[in-house]
Parts: structure tokens; C-alpha cells; sequence
């Protein structure tokens, strides 16, 4: 984030939720304005593709049944080495996929609440098996409306299209690196309110129906929407 924000000259800049080192994939960035959005990212849903290693081999059936048990609702206490504060939490995991396994490797797909510790999960898979298990690879492949598959920015990439602006005029490749700020709250159930309730709504009025031209069905009282 540091050097994105000297090499754009910027004031502010902000992360999607960190990355532990040696960890690879999806971070997203924002840019000045886009960072009051960025807690919304943050707080989404993450995927992950992990390699756990197994400290020795297990019938494929009984780890998938071992992997079963953490789908849901866990508990989970931050690791030794973690930022946080290591008190017991409760934490969502929404799927698990295995994708491969040789009998000592597992390949598997996870898709989880913001802030699940991947490298606890392996751990605590391994002492349910009992076996003993650690991480051996990460890649977060989603981050709220931020999927790799939707192409990932290098840096080197980020300092061309810059060059290419400032030198010849063209910024057609920073239009493709850099999404407008709607981009971030693509993933929520959305509003789309008259112009006319616009300041109001910005000035702290409450949202009356004769202001709304159209809504996302299933909104539901409490959901976080987007207003557009």
C-alpha cells in the first residue's frame, strides 16, 4: 500500500485485509476517496485455496469427514504470532472443497467469514484426525466483489500504465487497473434512489419511500445496502 501511495503522489491509501508473508492473491487497494469504502471490503467473505500437509496419511473418506465438521459456525483463538489479541472467538465457514489429496496433500478450496485463521483450521483438522496437520501454502483467491480470476495487478503493471498516462496521454490501462469506487459495494444488495432525495440522504434524512426508484428483492431489516 506504501508504494502505491508515493508512486501516485497520494495522501491516502488503504488495504482490503492484510496478507500474512508468503501468502499470496487477492489484496485490494484503495485510493483517496475509495478508502471510506474499503471497511467494506474488509469485513466480506474470503476465499482461499490452501495446501495443508498431513504429518502422516489418513483414508481420503475420514478426512473428508473431518472437514465436514468445520463447515459452520467454530471457535477459533488467534495464533502466537497473530496481531490480535489472543482471545477465543467464534467464526463462520461457509464451504470447503477438497479439490486433491495424495494421502499426505490436500488441495482445498475455503470459503469463510473475514478473519478465520486458515493456518488454526489446518491445525485443528489435524488434531481431529489425529495426526497432526500445518499449512503448507495460501492463496486468497476473493476478497468481497474481488476474485483473481478477474486478473490481479503487479505493481511493475501499476508503474507502466502511470508512465504511459504521464508520458503519452493514454489511460486506457489505469481505467483497467483502477475500478471506480461502485466497484467495491457491488457485492451488497442495492437502492437506487430519485436525485431529488440525494442531499437529503447525505445531510442524515431518513429514506422514504416515495425516494426509491428501485430495490434488489430479499432485503431483509439490518442488511447493509448500497444507495445509488
Amino acid at each position: 500500500v506504501a508504494w502505491v501511495k508515493r508512486m501516485f503522489g497520494l495522501s491516502k491509501a488503504g488495504h482490503g485485509g492484510t496478507l500474512d508473508p508468503k501468502v499470496t492473491g487477492v489484496l485490494p487497494v484503495a485510493l483517496e476517496e475509495a478508502t471510506k469504502v474499503i471497511g467494506l471490503v474488509v469485513h466480506t467473505g474470503k476465499e482461499y485455496t490452501c495446501v495443508m500437509q498431513l504429518h502422516h496419511p489418513v483414508p481420503e473418506q475420514d478426512l473428508r469427514r473431518a472437514l465436514e465438521m468445520f463447515v459452520g459456525e467454530i471457535y477459533q483463538r488467534p495464533p502466537l504470532r497473530s496481531s490480535v489479541k489472543r482471545s477465543l472467538r467464534t467464526k463462520k465457514i461457509y464451504e470447503i472443497e477438497l479439490l486433491e489429496y495424495n494421502g499426505r496433500y490436500a488441495l482445498m478450496r475455503v470459503f469463510c467469514e473475514a478473519g478465520t485463521y486458515m493456518r488454526k483450521l489446518c491445525h485443528d483438522v489435524g488434531l481431529i484426525l489425529g495426526v497432526g496437520a500445518h499449512m503448507r501454502e495460501l492463496r486468497r483467491t476473493k476478497s468481497g466483489p474481488f476474485r483473481e480470476q478477474h486478473g490481479l495487478v503487479r505493481l511493475q503493471d501499476l508503474s507502466e500504465a502511470l508512465y504511459r498516462w504521464r508520458n503519452e496521454g493514454k489511460e486506457d490501462l489505469l481505467r483497467k487497473y483502477i475500478k471506480p469506487i461502485e466497484y467495491a459495494v457491488s457485492h451488497l444488495p442495492k437502492i437506487v434512489i430519485r436525485d431529488t432525495a440525494v442531499d437529503a440522504i447525505a445531510h442524515g434524512a431518513n429514506l422514504a419511500v416515495p425516494g426509491i426508484v428501485r430495490l434488489h428483492e430479499g432485503i431483509q431489516r439490518g442488511d447493509l445496502v448500497a444507495l445509488f
